[in-house]
Parts: structure tokens; sequence; C-alpha cells
């Protein structure tokens, strides 16, 4: 295990990838716009993660607290509310990293825990989607012939299955990293270490092509059916149900955004592994590759706040629960506050 010789301020991937992936042994200067990213990033990643959190909670209480049962849809709409939220509450504690000049003050199984809860969501949050793009594809494409495999029980497993796959591609996390103390930066840094070069090309690669490539691939075919089938107005029972089409608008939204949010971050990952391999080098280049890790990283984990305010301003479906949901609370109080005052009523004429 070893690290490269390199000035502490040149952090890459400081969420995701760590002190390892940022060593900087091409000697190249620091550049001003790190000041303004330390300067920022701890406010940003507090923003986040207060926003992130209310939000998502809000989504979760309405799914679980309704009193009508979940769709499919709402299934993994529901399940990826719970990534966003556990990732959001990782957040804070990388926060306090960067505020401390990434000396990281909480221990070395927090260093593996927050990271593995980190990546763990990230990869479920995708998979998710690739299951809502899937489930529109099948209700509005072949809504007829492939109908049963659109039943909740079956989403509930997709989802178990969902979370141990993302568990399981975050397990290399929990091995590798490491609390290490750094003499010439004067700091514990929780890092990655891996064995060798190789492993860190090589997992990096499986990584690209498991959580970019492939579910990028489904989810953009998936979405290119769907947008024909909406357009396609001969098919009269699109015109019938309405409830599919406002299900899907939603959805494409979604998707659409996480699309924005994390398609670059994982362009300038495909970059950075072509940098490590040593294929692309230059000063320019690798400054440029640590300021949009940074800076895109970020924007992904910002999809995490997007969600929960697309449901309310896209999904119709979801402010109906919503209203019905306030409904039913409100008749509960009353029902509650005239079972009070019966027994009230009740227990003053027993004293008179």
């Amino acid at each position: 295990m070893t690290i490269q010789p390199t000035t502490f301020q040149n952090v890459s991937m400081a969420v995701l990838d760590g002190l390892h992936n940022s060593t900087n042994s091409s000697g190249c200067p620091d550049t001003e716009a790190w000041n303004w990213v330390y300067a920022h990033e701890p406010a940003y990643i507090a923003i986040i993660c207060a926003l992130g959190i209310l939000l998502n909670l809000f989504v979760l209480i309405v799914f679980c607290f309704h009193n009508k049962p979940c769709t499919v849809a709402e299934i993994f709409l529901g399940n990826l509310a719970a990534a966003d939220l556990i990732l959001v509450c990782c957040l804070p504690f990388w926060a306090v990293n960067i505020a401390n000049n990434f000396n990281w003050p909480f221990g070395q199984f927090m260093c593996k825990a927050v990271n593995v809860g980190i990546k763990m969501n990230v990869y479920c949050s995708t998979y998710f989607l690739v299951l809502v793009s899937i489930d529109r594809y099948i209700a509005l494409v072949h809504g007829l012939s492939h109908g049963r495999m659109r039943r909740p029980k079956y989403a509930k497993l997709s989802c178990v299955m969902t979370w141990g796959f993302g568990l399981l591609l975050s397990i290399p996390a929990f091995i590798f990293r490491e609390v290490e103390y750094f003499p010439q930066y004067g700091v514990h840094a929780c890092y990655l270490a891996y064995p060798s070069r190789t492993m860190e090309l090589c997992y990096n690669g499986a990584l690209i092509f498991l959580s970019f490539m492939l579910p990028i691939s489904i989810i953009s075919f998936c979405t290119w059916k769907i947008i024909r089938a909406l357009k396609n107005q001969a098919i009269d029972r699109f015109n019938a149900e309405k409830t599919e089409q406002k299900a899907t608008i939603l959805v494409l939204v979604v998707l659409l955004v996480f699309l924005f949010c994390w398609i670059p971050f994982h362009l300038v990952t495909m970059l950075d592994l072509l940098f490590k391999a040593q294929v692309l080098t230059g000063c320019a280049l690798e400054s440029a590759l640590d300021i949009c890790n940074q800076f895109f990283t970020y924007l992904g984990f910002f999809n995490s706040v997007l969600n929960p305010i697309l449901y309310v301003v896209v999904g119709k479906n979801f402010r109906k629960k919503v209203q019905e949901l306030l409904k039913q609370w409100g008749s509960r109080r009353r029902m509650n506050f005239e079972s009070t005052r019966s027994n009230m009523s009740s227990t003053l004429k027993t004293l008179v």
C-alpha cells in the first residue's frame, strides 16, 4: 500500500474515490479553483443533506401511511426515496471531513460504513430507476402479454435483490477503505488503499460498466420505447388508461433528470480512468478532471433532492395521495376529538 507524493490540496473524487485516487504524481501546480471548491463544498453538502432528508422523508411518509396499497411504480419510487435518504444522511460526515482539511475524525469503522452507505445507495438508486423504466416499458408496450409480471410481490422481490446487488458492489469499498496518518500533511485520511494500481483499474472499469454503461443502456432503450408508445395515438387503450400515462410522464421526467445529473459524472470518471491508465496525459487535463470530478459528483448527489420535488411538481397522482393522506389524518383527529369529548361528557354525567 503506497501513496504517491502529492500536494494534499489536490483531492479528486473526495467523496466517492478518496485520497488514493487523487494523488498527483506529475507535480502539476495547484489551481486557484481549489480554494473556491474547499470554501463552498461543506455548505453545499449541508444544503443537499437538509433538503434531501426533509423531502425524501416526506415522500416515504406519503407512500407508507396512505391507506391504499402502493402500485408497482410507487414501490420502486418509494425504495428510490429510501436510497436517496440514506445517501444524504451519509454526506454530513464528508462535509465535516472537508471542513476539517480532510482529517477524518470519526474512526476506522465509520470510514468504511459511511463510504459503503454512499456507494451502495448510489448504485441502488440507479437500479431502482432501471426497474421503474422496465415497469413503464412493460405497462405501455407489453401490457397485455406481460401484465402478470407487474405484481407488487414481484416488485418487492426485485427491490430486495437490488439492495443486495448494491451491497455486493460496495464490498470493495468496505475492504479497501482505511484511515491512515500522513505526516507530510498532518492528517488522518480516510482513503481507498488498493493493493495495486492494476486492481484499482480493473475494479473501477467494472464499476463503470455495472453502474453506468449497463443501466444507462437499459434506461435509454426503455425510455425510447416508452416515448414511441406515448406518441402512438392509434392505440386506444392508452387513451383509456390515463393513470398509466400520468405515471409514465412522471417516470420519464425522473429518468431524464437522473441522466442530466449523473451522466457528466460517469463521463468524467471514464476519462479519469483513462488518465490513470496513462492513455491520456497532461497537467491541464489532470487539473480539469480533478475539478470536474468534484463539481459533477455533487451535481449527481443533488439528484437525491430533485426527485421528491419532481413527484410534487409533475406527479398528479402523488399530489392526490398527499391530499387524501391529509384528509385521512384530519378525519382521524376529528374522530379522536369526538371520542374524547364523548368520554368527558359521560364522566361529567356520572359525577353529577
